[in-house]
Order: structure tokens, then C-alpha cells, then sequence
């Protein structure tokens, strides 16, 4: 992003988290494995969609029961995401934070009216109803601002993005959690989309391939966690990506109610570009709503021809690919993959490969369009220049969406590896922090923490990103100076045992209070190190020296006696009580720096 845009900061979002669920894949460090392997999960289905954990949520089992898996899958992805933009869920409750989710189907109420009426009892209404999807999210969470299902077909996801966007330029909000959700769970929604005449009978997805045939449906969804660019890069987070604009409209009277109109896609193309204040030959790639059928490619690739290719010379064509090769259709949650995917593809700035593409038909001339659909993996057109993708997704009743979204600004604190704002000064002893609701749930994270810190591994910068995360009521801390400590530390939680460097318990209520020490807990030297690795701890203790210097006259400082060599001046009360409390002042300090606030 070139520095005259800063002053439109304000406009632009930023995309500071992102978590996906699909078949297989569990985080969008899996997600982009697959799509750089260039992996199919094609056909398969989401596992285990009837596990879920209430109580970590607040929600009696009974309860858990009679709700629509979608909901406990939105649950999960919103608190997944929060963590991954460094921001503890239930630290933002009462604040204005906003979620808005698509989706759309009612599977679950329909399974449920069907197989078992008797079940149907008072948490019926909030569990079956789709509004109660993203209000469930908002409720666990203790968020005010806006919350909203969006269910405009298959770009609902999008289409939330875009809301949730436009709440933050407007101020609805503050933060925003935006995607969607989508699982295939009655056989009559399967029969419905038969019906439709858009599924692939062979069970793949062509996306502009001449032996296309239809579409896949999927399962899974993603969230990402958006911020007016702004109040981002004065928080210092981790921005993934920017969206510059993004635009919705509707065919409104096109050739029919399901059939795509060309001019609308060009129309919604044309907004989000001017939105964005970008030129459309700026746009390198373009993520595709793509379902691979022979109607709806042929107007995709015609409206982006037009919309996209008509001022882009022939030796740089646009590049293009859909992601539901790789996943399927995911409906109501099909825009939001595609996104993170193109957010994913800039953070690595390599574009993948779209599967299943030998050759277009002839009826869609992709080099005429300007058109070239990435078949291997491989790097940006024009890694030069800024990195700048469109993500289009279109509904079958009419309603378009296209987001444009660009590389982080420089400065940002955007790093390959996505690891946030650093420490300043690295300590000889870390800590691991790890809390659960429930014993189970605090080993059960402890053991799939090791599963994640193999060699290589930062010791500080895991220590930094589990500081970030929610404090649950049952909390375990592991000190270690070495990997093999902290493991060590880890195995033993994991297994219920003790351990050196480990502590374990309860957290209990009441306000946090400070405790200091009284004579007889000083030594020579204490503190030297702090001193000379934490400035605010060097600044508070030099202070209170001058100030008991003054007040002592005793012709000896205090910061000589207490690194110094003569333990026996030290243990004159006049110097012990002095020394400590200097000590303990500068130590005050240095947690208190830390976020700590009795």
C-alpha cells in the first residue's frame, strides 16, 4: 500500500484473524497446506458435527442438545479466530464488537421436526431458528454491536463480509467477526439441490473446464476478524490483508430468477473497484464464485472479461481459480472460503492451484477475455507491485458480492510466519500459559499444545501468543530456560502429574491484590539482572534509590549496597528495609507494564 493512502485508512479494513473448518482441514495453517499440496477433500463431509463442548460455552446440555449444529460450529470458529488475532474472546465483552454470519439452510430444525417431535421442547425456538446463529455468538461472547444472520443463498457469507465492513466504516462497531457456516444434514436439502439441476453427477468440480458439469456441495465455514485499518495499526495487531471495497447488488429482472446475469456481476465487479479507488487492470488475481456449471461459468468469465480484462494487455492476463475444487460448494459459507483463501494467498504470496482444468469449452475464450486459470502453484503476476486480489461470490436468487482485498501496509507487523508484535527485550526463563474450563479441558490443552511444538518452534514468541489468550478457571503455567523444560513441564500437565517449573490450580474470585516481603528476603545482587534487561524495571529502582539517598545521608548508596559485595552492610536494617523496598517498587513496576493492575 502506497504511503498517499494512509489518509484513507479509515476506509480500508483489516483483516487481523481468520479461522476455517472443512473436511480434514482445522485451521487455516491446514487450509493453506491443502491448497498449496493442491488437494481435493471433494466429496466429503465435516466429522464429528454432533460433538460439541456447551459447558466451555455456557450452555447446559440439554440445551446443546436442541441446537443447530451450525450455531456450535459458529461458536467455535468465532473464539478460534479471535485467538488467532491475538485477542482473548472474553476480553471484549460489553464492547461494541459486531458478528455477522451467512448461511442458509434449516437441516437440523428439519431433522428434528422430523425423526423426533417429541424433542421439540423450550429451547426449540432459539435452537432451530438461523437469526439465533450469530445472536448465539454475540450472547457467549458479551457482544453489543449489531448482530445478524444474512441469508441471501450462496453469497450469504460475503455478503456478510461486506455488512460487517460497513458497519465499521459507519461506527455500528468496533470489531467485527464476519463469515459463515454451512452443513448438509437432511436428505431433503440433498434432493433439493438435485432437483435444482446444478449438482456434478460424477462428484468433482470443472470450474471452467470444458467437461464441466456441476457443482459439489461441501461443509465446513470460516470467520475472519475484521478492523477499520486504523484502529488496527494503532493497536500494533497483525494485519493479514486489507480489504480496500468491496460492493452488493442484485440481477433485478435478468433472463430469470436463477439464471446469472452478466451486466449485474460486471456491475458488482465495477463498484468494488471504484470503492476501492483501484484501477481493475490493477487486480492480479481474481478468486471465482466459480461452481463449474455450463451457465455460470460462461457468464463469469464473460462478465469478468469485460469488467476486468477489457485495459489488460495480452501478455497479462488475469489470473483466476476456485477454491471448491479443492472444497466443494459450501453454499451459504462459499464466499468467506474463497476469501480466506485469497487472504492465504497473499500472507504466503504464492497462488494456488485451481484442480480439475484441462481445457475451457468453446464458448468461454479465456485468451480473447484476458483470462488465464491458475493450474499450478505458483507466484503473483507482479510481485512487484502491491499484491491485490477480487473475491466474487453470487446467490442463485440474485444478490452478487465482490470484496477487493490487498497486502498489509508495510509496518504493519505482518511477518511470513504471522507472528504478532515481539517482545522487546527476550528473557533467560519463559512461561507457558495454558487454562481450560474443567481439569480434562486444561490437559486435553496442554496435550494438543505439544503436538504443536515441534523443533523450531520460538520459545518466546509461543510464550507471547498464549499470554494473549482467554485466562479459563482452571490455569496451569510451565517456566522453563529450554524447550526440553518447558515439554517436560507440558507432559507432566498432560498427564496429571506434577513437575518442576510447573503450577497448577483454580482460579478463585476476588480482586487481585500485591504482596511484598518483608526483611530477611534479601541477598546481594538481587535484581541485577532485571535491572539490566528491563529498562522500566532499571528506571523505577534508580528512582527510588535517589529518593532514599536523600533520606538516608548514610554516605553509601543503596543501589552500591545492594550490588555490591558486603553482606554485611546489607543486613544493617537501615540498608535491608531500603533495599527492599526499592526492589519491590521496581519489581511493581515491571508487571505493572506487563498489564498486571491490582
Amino acid at each position: 500500500m502506497s504511503v498517499d493512502m494512509r489518509a484513507l485508512t479509515d476506509d480500508y479494513i483489516a483483516i487481523i484473524g481468520t479461522s476455517c473448518r472443512f473436511p480434514g482441514v482445522s485451521s487455516a495453517a491446514e487450509f493453506w497446506e491443502l491448497l498449496k499440496d493442491g488437494r481435493s477433500v471433494v466429496p466429503g463431509k465435516l466429522e464429528r458435527v454432533d460433538e460439541f463442548d456447551p459447558s466451555f460455552f455456557g450452555v447446559s446440555p440439554r440445551e446443546a442438545a436442541a441446537m443447530d449444529p451450525q450455531q456450535r460450529l459458529a461458536l467455535e470458529l468465532a473464539w478460534e479466530a479471535l485467538e488467532d488475532s491475538g485477542i482473548a474472546p472474553l476480553s471484549l465483552q460489553g464492547r461494541s464488537a459486531g458478528v455477522f454470519v451467512g448461511a442458509m439452510w434449516d437441516d437440523y430444525a428439519m431433522l428434528t421436526h422430523r425423526q423426533a417431535p417429541a424433542a421439540v421442547g423450550q429451547h426449540a425456538m432459539t435452537g432451530l431458528a438461523r437469526s439465533i446463529i450469530a445472536n448465539r455468538v454475540s450472547y457467549a461472547l458479551g457482544l453489543r454491536g449489531p448482530s445478524i444472520t444474512v441469508d441471501t443463498g450462496q453469497s450469504s457469507s460475503l455478503v456478510a463480509v461486506h455488512q460487517a465492513a460497513q458497519a465499521l466504516r459507519t461506527g455500528e462497531c468496533t470489531l467485527a467477526l464476519a463469515g459463515g457456516v454451512n452443513l448438509a444434514l437432511a436428505p431433503e436439502s440433498a434432493e433439493r439441490s438435485e432437483k435444482f439441476g446444478g449438482l456434478s453427477p460424477d462428484g468433482e468440480c470443472r470450474t471452467f473446464d470444458a467437461q464441466a458439469n456441476g457443482y459439489v456441495r461441501g461443509e465446513g465455514g470460516g470467520i475472519v476478524v475484521l478492523k477499520r485499518l486504523s484502529d488496527a495499526l494503532a493497536d500494533r495487531d497483525r494485519i493479514l490483508c486489507v480489504i480496500r471495497g468491496s460492493a452488493v447488488n442484485n440481477d433485478g429482472g435478468g433472463p430469470g430468477l436463477t439464471v446469472p446475469h452478466q451486466a449485474a456481476q460486471e456491475e458488482v465487479i465495477g463498484l468494488a473497484c471504484a470503492r476501492a479507488g483501484i484501477d481493475p487492470a490493477a487486480v492480479q488475481y481474481v478468486e471465482l464464485h466459480g461452481t463449474g456449471t455450463r451457465v455460470g461459468d460462461r457468464i463469469e468469465a464473460a462478465a469478468l472479461g469485460t469488467a476486468f480484462g477489457r485495459e489488460r494487455p495480452s501478455g497479462n492476463p488475469l489470473r483466476i481459480g476456485s477454491v471448491k475444487t479443492n472444497l466443494g460448494h459450501l453454499e451459504g459459507a462459499a464466499g468467506v472460503a474463497g476469501l480466506i483463501k485469497a487472504v492465504l494467498s497473499i500472507r504466503y504470496r504464492l497462488i494456488p492451484a485451481s484442480l480439475n482444468f484441462t481445457e475451457p469449452p468453446a464458448d468461454i475464450p479465456l485468451n480473447s477475455l484476458r483470462l488465464r486459470v491458475q493450474t499450478e502453484l505458483g507466484p503473483w503476476p507482479r510481485e512487484a507491485d502491491s499484491l491485490v486480489a477480487g473475491v466474487s461470490s453470487f446467490g442463485m436468487g440474485g444478490t452478487n458480492a465482490h470484496v477487493i482485498v490487498e497486502e498489509a501496509p508495510e509496518g504493519s507487523g505482518l511477518v511470513a510466519e504471522g507472528a504478532g508484535v515481539a517482545p522487546s527485550v527476550v528473557p533467560s526463563v519463559v512461561p507457558w500459559v495454558v487454562s481450560g474450563r474443567g481439569v480434562g479441558a486444561l490437559r486435553a490443552q496442554a496435550g494438543r499444545l505439544l503436538s504443536h511444538v515441534g523443533g523450531g518452534v520460538s520459545l518466546v514468541d509461543v510464550g507471547w501468543s498464549l499470554a494473549g489468550r482467554a485466562a479459563l478457571e482452571d490455569r496451569a503455567v510451565v517456566v522453563g530456560s529450554s524447550g526440553e523444560e518447558l515439554v517436560a513441564g507440558l507432559e507432566a500437565l498432560a498427564r496429571g502429574e506434577s513437575a518442576p517449573g510447573l503450577i497448577a490450580g483454580g482460579a478463585v474470585g476476588g480482586r487481585l491484590a500485591v504482596l511484598f516481603s518483608g526483611q530477611g528476603s534479601q541477598r546481594l545482587g538481587m535484581g541485577r539482572e532485571l535491572y539490566e534487561r528491563f529498562p522500566v524495571f532499571a528506571e523505577a529502582f534508580d528512582a527510588a534509590c535517589v529518593a532514599l539517598d536523600a533520606e538516608l545521608g548514610a554516605g553509601v548508596g543503596v543501589r552500591g549496597v545492594v550490588f555490591g559485595s558486603e553482606a554485611g552492610l546489607l543486613d544493617r536494617t537501615v540498608f535491608t528495609q531500603a533495599a527492599l523496598f526499592a526492589v519491590e517498587v521496581a519489581l511493581f513496576r515491571l508487571v505493572e507494564s506487563l498489564g498486571v493492575r491490582p
